[in-house]
């Protein structure tokens, strides 16, 4: 395969592809670009699952993983926040990077996102399954059903919904984390109240313990649980991929990364803190939180009753399915962009004449998403299995792409005196928790299956640097376009919101 066939006939066609390119409609307000990073987040879902291995690997500390992760991804957030009134583009990490790095640099972050929000995706469809038969088995219509099936059905929804005009899809989004975030908040004060008051089921009293790390619990074991709080902040970036589809994206976009990652920030901390509460800081209590498969509703049965419990598991469910459709609705962006500008076929680039969705760039990330749910399930995975799988993968993948947004943002907001040069602490802090965070999911070696994982991601990350110095008019090719795309050129003095 030649360089031609890689990147399409963009160089020799220039015009006619021009007229062909897919442009995306700019029809979005700010609560509606919130809504795709909280919906790719899934606070609901992530809270009803992302502190069970935690508390296997610290006990009672996982308010405290949960809290570094926060200060991690707000430092983080930084990056995405500032380059966004700079830069505004469906590629999202693709134009942040390859405007201030360089177009191969671009490329490799783009190519690391898409690997995130995809394996993010399937990892949401084992979840839709988890959570789909707790609720269809306890409110006792279908009887221990094959997660597979119920997570096949909701591919099909997803597609749907994805493909629909993006105004339909963001306040689907933020509809259903309303209700869903609107269930847990109503569980968690319930267990407060109970706590505080003297009157939980085993007599659990209120402490901030879990913000301590018992007698033995390493540094290190704290950083490699908090992958799963970064798991949870997973895609709070969502907004940026938007860039071309919001109103004065300079102002809603960094705004919308802004607020969503404050709010998910408080949030997880406050539901973490009374998920460990609710099942008890001593030794009982923590062996049932890493237990559980669906903490959330183990919790509801003990202080509310089975309708709390269906409930939850209902919201869980829909989170997750609204999960699904930001990492679509994200992914299509990003292979929407590579494909734009010439990558592998320009149809990639095509939209719809009726929606504005990119159909072909989002086929092909719902097919391989579906396809690795089934291979899962036909190797005999558990749903909770390729959920943890999947999104391990994912969190690998996301942190590679985070310190390269962040380098492109040391580069060029201090180095290149656009802001205070004192602010660069916050990019090196970001980049050494991120470095750190890394660090501890390698080594020491993480038991089987998730020690191969590194080589999964790390094999893809290789095909995107090959592909990049095997086919260099390409990289010529994105940075022209780049510097070229609407929204993305850098304006003289500061940005204008």
């Amino acid at each position: 395969m030649d360089d031609e066939r890689l990147t399409g006939d963009l160089e020799r066609q220039p015009a006619a592809l021009a007229g062909k390119r897919g442009q995306l409609r700019r029809e979005l307000r700010l609560f509606e670009a919130l809504a795709i990073s909280v919906g790719i987040m899934a606070p609901t879902a992530a809270m009803a699952l992302n502190g069970v291995a935690p508390a296997g690997l610290v006990g009672r500390a996982v308010p405290l993983a949960f809290l570094f992760a926060a200060i991690a991804i707000a430092l983080v957030s930084y990056a995405f926040v500032r380059l966004t009134r700079y830069f505004n583009h469906a590629g999202s990490a693709y134009a942040l990077v390859g405007l201030t790095v360089g177009p191969r640099a671009g490329f490799f972050a783009c190519w690391a996102l898409l690997a995130t929000y995809t394996a993010f995706l399937a990892a949401n469809f084992a979840e839709i399954g988890l959570f789909g038969e707790s609720f269809f088995s306890g409110i006792g219509i279908w009887d221990n059903p094959d997660w597979v099936i119920i997570s096949l059905v909701a591919a099909v929804l997803l597609w749907f919904f994805a493909y629909n005009d993006i105004r339909a899809v963001t306040r689907s989004l933020l509809s259903i984390e309303f209700i869903s975030v609107a269930l847990v908040a109503i569980l968690i004060v319930i267990i407060y109240v109970k706590v505080i008051g003297g009157s939980a089921p085993n007599g659990q009293d209120f402490t901030l313990k879990p913000f301590v790390p018992e007698s033995g619990t390493a540094i290190g074991a704290i950083a490699f649980a908090s992958v799963f709080g970064l798991l949870s902040f997973g895609g709070f970036e969502g907004a940026a991929s938007l860039g071309e589809e919001t109103n004065n994206p300079r102002r809603n976009v960094p705004l919308a990364i802004a607020v969503a990652v404050g709010f998910c920030g408080v949030f997880y901390t406050l539901v973490m803190l009374a998920q460990s509460l609710g099942f008890g800081i001593d030794k009982d209590g923590v062996e049932a939180f890493s237990s559980s498969s669906a903490p959330l509703a183990d919790l509801s049965n003990s202080y509310v009753g089975s309708g709390m419990a269906d409930a939850i598991n209902f919201g869980a469910m829909m989170s997750a399915f609204a999960s699904g459709l930001g990492c679509a609705v994200g992914a299509s962006r990003l292979l929407f962009a590579l494909g734009r500008d010439g990558f592998v076929t320009t149809r990639l680039g095509d939209t719809s004449r009726r929606t504005g969705a990119p159909v072909n760039s989002l086929a092909v990330v719902m097919v391989f998403a579906v396809v690795v749910g089934v291979a899962l399930r036909i190797n005999g995975t558990t749903s909770v299995n390729a959920f943890f799988y999947m999104g391990t993968i994912g969190v690998l993948s996301m942190l590679i792409a985070y310190i390269v947004t962040n380098l492109g943002a040391m580069r060029f907001l201090h180095l290149g005196r656009r802001e205070a040069a004192w602010r660069v602490i916050v990019p090196i802090l970001a980049i050494a928790a991120l470095v750190y965070t890394l660090y501890k999911n390698l080594w020491p070696r993480p038991p089987h299956p998730y020690n191969l994982f590194p080589y999964f991601v790390a094999g893809w990350l290789v095909l995107g640097i090959a592909i990049t110095l095997v086919f260099p008019g390409l990289a010529h090719r994105i940075g022209r376009n780049l510097s070229r795309a609407e929204g993305t050129d850098v304006p003289p003095g500061d940005p204008k919101g």
